[in-house]
C-alpha cells in the first residue's frame, strides 16, 4: 500500500478514545455490599451477647436464690429447739408463762414516713457513644439486674 491508497481520515488521526470508567459505581456497590455484610454480622452477633448476659443474670439469681434457701433450712433447723421457740413467742408474740407479767411500752412520735414523687419518668444520663456501645453489644436487650 502507497500513502495515496490510505483514506486521509484515517492516516493522520488516532482511533477514538474510549471514555474513561469512573470507579465511582463500583465503590457504592462496593460499600453498600460491605455494608450488607457488616449489618449482617452484627445483629445475630448482638442476640449472641445478650443471651450470654441473660443466661450470666440467671445464673447469679441461681447461685442468690440457692444461698437463700441454705440460710433459711439453717433457719429452720434453729427454730425447731424448744428454747428458740419460746424465744420467739416472747419477742414476736408477747407470750408469757402462767404466773408472770407482761408489759408493753408505747413511744409517742414514730418515725416520720418517706414520701417519693411518682410519675417522675427516669432519664437515660448514659452518652450517645455509651448507648451505640449498648446497642452493638446488646446491652439494651437485657436489663443489668
Amino acid at each position: 500500500m502507497t500513502a495515496s491508497n490510505i483514506p486521509a481520515s484515517s492516516a493522520g488521526a488516532k482511533a477514538p478514545a474510549a471514555k474513561p470508567k469512573r470507579p465511582g459505581a463500583f465503590v457504592v456497590v462496593l460499600l453498600l455490599v460491605g455494608l450488607a455484610i457488616v449489618l449482617a454480622g452484627v445483629f445475630p452477633f448482638r442476640q449472641l451477647i445478650a443471651q450470654e448476659r441473660l443466661v450470666e443474670n440467671t445464673q447469679a439469681k441461681l447461685d442468690a436464690l440457692t444461698a437463700e434457701n441454705e440460710a433459711l433450712q439453717a433457719e429452720i433447723a434453729a427454730v425447731a429447739t424448744p428454747t428458740e421457740l419460746e424465744r420467739i413467742a416472747r419477742e414476736q408474740y408477747g407470750m408469757v408463762r402462767p404466773g408472770e407479767t407482761s408489759y408493753v411500752v408505747e413511744l409517742d412520735g414514730g418515725p416520720v414516713p418517706q414520701t417519693s414523687i411518682s410519675g417522675v419518668e427516669d432519664v437515660d444520663s448514659r452518652s450517645l457513644l455509651e448507648r451505640f456501645w449498648d446497642f452493638l453489644t446488646g446491652r439494651d436487650l437485657v436489663p443489668d439486674e
